[in-house]
């Protein structure tokens, strides 16, 4: 089963789906699969209390924030379910690392989420929404609302459930 869980910032997301991952589970290994680039304290302060929450629940956390497609041979060996948080981070981390051309980030990230799906048994994705602030941005920011609202589009069409978090509340919209 492949599910998106999409939420601004700080709605909940994050707990609903480790909840939703490990309740599909049904005895194979839990990868965690972390796509934040540490760049400061803030970031290895919010990485800390992001595995203190995921303590205890049998996840292996795979630091990967970027090319996803590196890791699928070792999650191909064996039965295991994925969350993937988060796909806005990915995103960023894939366009902004100096070789990725616009176009080239979404098609990488489809072929890389596509192949991800085929080698798990389920698939948990986490993504935020950017997208209602009414403010525009200079460039290079509205270049990556548009790539990360076309993967979020790509994502909710191959996924089997669509949740948004609202205030700790989730919605499920598909």
């Amino acid at each position: 089963m492949t599910i998106l869980v999409y939420g601004g910032s700080g709605s909940g997301k994050s707990a609903f789906a480790e909840k939703k991952t490990t309740e599909l589970n049904k005895g194979n290994k839990l990868y965690y699969l972390a796509t934040m680039q540490v760049y400061d304290d803030e970031d290895r302060e919010r990485i800390k209390r992001h595995r203190k929450l995921r303590y205890g629940k049998g996840f292996t956390t795979v630091e990967q924030p970027k090319n996803i497609d590196k890791i699928l041979d070792s999650l191909s060996n064996e039965k295991c379910d994925v969350l993937l948080e988060c796909m806005s981070n990915l995103v960023a981390n894939e366009m902004f690392d100096g070789d990725s051309k616009d176009k080239s980030v979404f098609d990488k990230i489809k072929a890389d989420i596509t192949k991800l799906d085929a080698c798990c048994d389920n698939l948990v994705l986490v993504s935020n929404n950017i997208f209602e602030d009414g403010i525009t941005y200079d460039r290079e920011a509205e270049d990556y609302k548009e790539i990360l609202g076309n993967v979020n589009s790509f994502l909710s069409s191959i996924s089997e459930e669509v949740w948004e978090v609202v205030a700790g509340i989730p919605v499920r919209l598909k």
